[in-house]
């Protein structure tokens, strides 16, 4: 779907959680469904990551990542919350936002390419509040596919 990253349509959707780590668990299991990894073996190495620094972008954005064994590209998967939950961000605000991104393990420079791109489509005031009042999951991945495929282009 973009020279940087696969996001599927079924790896987009709004959840309902209340903790971060009710977050991260829809999230590992969201990727295993979608891209048939193992949750479990996600979890951890997404839990991994966020031990090192709080993936809470700002501004009621998360970008939880890893690198993950096996893959062959990196793939992505992005869910909208329900209600605002904690997330120790950076900027103290809860997360709504959740757009996560998984690599290969080798993918340096490719995953910061992919991880830079996201934080860019996630900075935009106007996709922010787009995605925020988007009827459903069709249409945010419609937003997601329109942004991702005319940045690439």
């Amino acid at each position: 779907m973009s020279a940087l990253f696969t996001l599927l349509p079924e790896a987009v959707g709004t959840i309902s959680a209340d903790s971060k780590a009710a977050i991260l668990q829809q999230l590992a299991d969201r990727f295993a469904g979608v891209y048939g990894l193992d949750a479990g073996h996600l979890l951890e190495r997404i839990e991994e990551r966020e031990r090192l620094g709080s993936t809470g972008f700002g501004r009621g954005v998360a970008i939880p990542h890893a690198r993950i064994t096996g893959l062959q590209r990196p793939v992505a998967a992005f869910l909208r919350l329900e209600s605002p939950v904690a997330f120790d961000a950076a900027d103290g605000l809860p997360v709504d936002l959740v757009f996560g991104l998984l690599s290969p393990e080798t993918a340096g420079a490719a995953h910061l390419h992919a991880l830079a791109a996201i934080s860019r489509m996630m900075r935009d005031e106007g996709m922010h509040q787009a995605l925020s009042q988007a009827p459903g999951a069709e249409a945010l991945y419609g937003l997601l596919s329109n942004v991702i495929d005319r940045d690439a282009a």
